[in-house]
């Protein structure tokens, strides 16, 4: 007689917790799968042929406005979305932002209740997080994994001008091409990223939801536009010297590598091979932190700079001038 296949042999305990684990993850999917569409938007090639590109969308308030990724709407100003119970409304882009990698379009018909946004910055790493979106065009996906690192950067770049997307969320959540403008969630539902990129297998990436990609997002929906500060300067971390290190409490400061003729920064007096140590007042340990300043209220207005010139500390005042993303 044949021997009867018994399953894997568990605990109680273990299967408590697979339980709860089905539970939480069930829950997001049906909190948010029905407020993630699939996008479908043509993008123009050369001689006059259009391509339809594929991508995912979050609705993020309740008068039809989603969030998705500027490289899933590229130069398109218009789209179709499709909803997981089948429902499809087409869509106009109000404003996408390459150096965030953020945009946002509105539905022109009636869309699903909206997702709750969260907050990225309370993102422990080993958390558990659920990825929703519509991959290669299949609406309703869902995969679950963990914050598998924090604090990654992600280049990002439009024409000439370039920036660095900083404290972007890396998860194991399998995300597959079309799933870029879905969302990454908790276990609450609530979603703390906007996926965007697949870095390798088993490898995902997600632009966070904190303070500064809301205040990106609110540029995008009052003017459709992102405007940010440009200094001229670009460095590499560099450790202070230890008697600065010991008055400052400062381990680090940002060497200039390169002061971009006519700039602010050079009009400032700045030199390649000065050594950053405070912007403001405040820090600076690295080109991220000198760019958190660069936003669209640093444009104009004079920005207090101290810099190590040899053994000598000097202050410098630029003014900054609005970035140029030509496109």
């Amino acid at each position: 007689m044949a021997e009867t296949l018994s399953g894997p042999d568990r605990s109680s305990a273990e299967q408590a917790a697979l339980d709860s684990y089905s539970r939480i993850v069930t829950s997001v999917a049906a909190e948010l799968t029905p407020k993630v569409a699939s996008l479908n938007v043509a993008h123009r090639r050369a001689r006059g042929r259009f391509v339809v590109g594929t991508g995912s969308a979050v609705v993020f308030t309740d008068d039809g406005f989603l969030l998705t990724n500027a490289h899933v709407v590229g130069h398109s100003d218009a789209g179709t979305a499709s909803f997981a119970d089948g429902t499809t409304t087409p869509f106009h882009v109000i404003g996408a932002d390459p150096l965030s990698d953020l945009a946002v379009v509105r539905a022109d018909g009636p869309t699903p209740a909206p997702a709750r946004l969260g907050e990225a910055d309370a993102l422990r790493v080993g958390q558990l997080v659920v990825a929703v979106g519509n991959p290669l065009g299949l609406a309703g996906s869902v995969t679950a994994g963990v914050v598998s690192a924090l604090g990654r950067s992600l280049p990002t770049s439009a024409g000439t001008a370039t920036r660095v997307v900083d404290n972007v969320v890396q998860t194991d959540a399998t995300l597959h091409p079309g799933s870029s403008g879905g969302a990454l969630a908790t276990a609450d539902g609530s979603v703390v990223g906007i996926n965007t990129a697949i870095a390798d297998v088993g490898l995902g990436l997600a632009i966070p939801v904190n303070d500064t990609s809301r205040k990106i997002i609110a540029a995008l929906l009052s003017t459709g536009r992102v405007r940010r500060a440009y200094l001229g300067v670009a460095g590499i971390p560099a450790p202070l010297p230890p008697t600065l290190r010991a008055r400052t409490g400062v381990a680090t400061g940002l060497r200039v590598v390169e002061v971009v003729p006519a700039s602010p920064a050079a009009r400032a007096g700045l030199r390649t091979g000065d050594l950053l140590v405070t912007a403001q007042g405040e820090p600076v340990s690295s080109a991220q932190s000198l760019q958190r300043l660069m936003l669209e209220d640093a444009i104009g207005r004079p920005l207090a700079l101290t810099a190590l010139r040899g053994e000598a500390l000097v202050d410098v005042i630029a003014t900054p001038v609005e970035l140029v993303a030509d496109d």
